[in-house]
């Protein structure tokens, strides 16, 4: 207590002097309408940014929160697209999960449905390789989700993989970087609709080639490598990747080898959208027993 007695008396002068200093600030800022104004202008200035920086601190602790949320939101709208529904005829048939078309007179009558093809469930990446002759992908969803092999697999930008093995609570999927010639994905050019076959052949994690494309076929740089829709794994028109460039192997060659630069980015993929065909077991049953018919 005495050192601190003996403080203020040594300092007593220095103190005296912040306190009417104050004291004249306080009196300027409160009797002078433009510095008042000057000083709340500063003070909101400064409390702002304050403010923006916490907030982008807070928001920074959130993003897991906040990206979980943005792929369920996304495999929401996935399940709303129009190329999840497969459009039919309806005659007195009533259809589940199914988007209907009304007449527009004052009937409204139902002319048409579009019964739902293609189902998309999220799921997390644990684990994800890209520089072996065949990559797999590891994702947090299993057999309790519904997840079954031979199943495909999109990400936010594109094409991913096809599902190969499951158990209750794991998948593994069979990454588009996986080198063989009897492994690819049925695919099409946006602006010539040509058909050909995406595969990947090693490499450059970002690049594949899309070969069977004949050279009759006008192509353009930049143009959009879609899916088909003629596979059971994958709806039409999801991006699989984008023309880069094309050739010949020789002059007697009768299709284009096209480069392309992949739609998915394989380094930082983080979610992927499982798809669950709900009419491919009835479109294979048909198949094969069609083909068993005729052979």
């Amino acid at each position: 207590m005495r050192n601190l007695i003996i403080f203020f008396r040594r300092y007593f002068n220095f103190f005296l002097f912040l306190l009417l200093e104050v004291i004249c600030i306080v009196l300027v800022f409160r009797n002078n309408d433009l510095q008042k104004s000057a000083y709340l202008n500063s003070a909101n200035s400064l409390s702002a940014r304050l403010y923006e920086r916490y907030n982008n601190v807070e928001y920074y602790f959130h993003l897991k929160a906040t990206n979980d949320s943005l792929v369920k939101e996304n495999a929401r709208l996935h399940n709303m697209l129009r190329t999840s529904f497969d459009s039919v005829s309806i005659n007195n048939i009533v259809k589940v999960d199914t988007i209907r078309h009304y007449s527009t007179d004052t009937t409204r009558k139902v002319i048409g449905t579009e019964v739902r093809r293609y189902l998309y469930k999220e799921a997390k990446v644990v684990n994800n390789s890209i520089n072996n002759p065949i990559n797999y992908i590891t994702i947090r969803r299993g057999r309790k989700d519904g997840i079954k092999p031979n199943m495909g697999v999109v990400g936010p930008s594109g094409v991913v993989g096809v599902v190969r093995s499951v158990n209750d609570n794991y998948a593994v999927v069979l990454s588009l970087l996986s080198k063989g010639r009897n492994f690819g994905f049925s695919a099409r050019l946006s602006y010539s609709k040509e058909m050909g076959t995406v595969r990947w052949y090693g490499g450059e994690a970002g690049y594949a080639v899309m070969e069977d494309v004949p050279k009759s076929v006008r192509l353009i740089r930049g143009d959009t490598v879609v899916t088909s829709g003629y596979s059971a794994l994958f709806p039409e028109n999801i991006p699989i990747g984008y023309v880069e460039s094309y050739s010949l192997a020789d002059k007697s060659s009768t299709a284009y080898t096209i480069r392309i630069k992949l739609a998915t980015n394989f380094y930082n993929l983080q979610y992927v959208y499982v798809i669950d065909n709900l009419l491919k077991e009835e479109q294979q049953s048909l198949e094969d027993s069609t083909y068993r018919l005729i052979k």
